[in-house]
């Protein structure tokens, strides 16, 4: 409770600052700032996040030995496998849009209360350490250096105004800004909040919720994309949002997540808000 009420409170200390600095001087000079911010954040200790080991970066070498060991995934949908393997039975049975998706941690313990607060603790500035989390994974880099785009998951207009950012938007762009588009794939229609659902649901609440803007689909054709989202549970999400990429004429589509299900296991979020829970995604 005190780690979160000081945190809150050096938020608010820079949003008051912030704020004096673009009334005085102007929208340079605040820009100028928020970038010695980002540099500071990325360079001076800090306390680690899951230990709270200090000083530390915001995760210490040693947790992320002990809690992101790098696992044998399926090279198409993620899940761990058990031996040398590329590929799981399901994926070599029934092909999925994605060509390649890569995840950097499995849904548990650290990963799920960070990423918690990251989605329902209004703690957008965790984008920078998942991100850096990503970087890590072995593919990630490659697939956003081929990438001529990076899309991210599209919220619904009502989650959106209620979280205030999408935060697979968010990663993307700390991933790489210049290739992030969130105009190009759009949700059109609002569906269930998704992690309570098992696959078959999620697929059938997901058809044609997502589509690319007529004006802009000329941008995935012959391209590679990278398709952006912070947790994949049972995979509809990106599925959906790749077979939409793939009627527009993608080339290559992959899927980057910071954290993995077990197989298709619905996500039980005790960190979700009351007032939340009966939001459309």
């Amino acid at each position: 409770m005190l780690d979160r009420r000081a945190s809150a409170n050096k938020s608010d200390s820079l949003l008051s600052i912030k704020f004096i600095v673009f009334s005085q001087f102007g929208f340079t000079a605040l820009s100028a700032l928020s970038t010695l911010f980002d540099l500071s954040a990325r360079q001076l200790p800090s306390q680690c996040r899951i230990c709270h080991t200090w000083p530390s970066l915001p995760i210490c070498a040693n947790c992320l030995g002990q809690f992101a060991v790098p696992c044998v995934r399926c090279d198409t949908c993620a899940l761990p496998l058990p031996g040398p393997v590329i590929r799981c039975g399901v994926c070599l049975h029934t092909p999925p849009p994605l060509d390649a998706c890569l995840a950097a941690v499995s849904y548990a313990y650290p990963w799920s209360r960070l990423i918690a607060d990251y989605k329902f603790g209004s703690q957008p500035a965790l984008a920078r350490i998942l991100a850096d989390l990503l970087r890590t994974v072995p593919g990630v880099l490659e697939a956003v250096h081929q990438a001529s785009l990076l899309l991210p998951i599209p919220l619904s207009r009502e989650r959106l105004q209620w979280r205030g950012y999408n935060q697979s938007l968010l990663l993307a762009r700390e991933l790489s800004g210049s290739k992030t588009r969130s105009d190009v794939l759009l949700r059109i229609r609002d569906t269930p909040i998704q992690h309570t659902l098992h696959r078959a649901e999620r697929l059938k609440s997901l058809h044609n919720a997502f589509a690319l803007e007529p004006g802009l689909a000329a941008l995935v054709k012959d391209k590679r994309v990278v398709l952006i989202d912070d947790v994949m549970t049972s995979g509809a999400s990106l599925d959906t949002a790749a077979r939409v990429l793939r009627s527009g004429g993608a080339a290559h589509i992959t899927g980057v997540v910071v954290a993995r299900t077990a197989a298709h296991e619905a996500i039980k979020n005790p960190a979700m808000p009351v007032n939340m829970r009966g939001l459309r995604g």
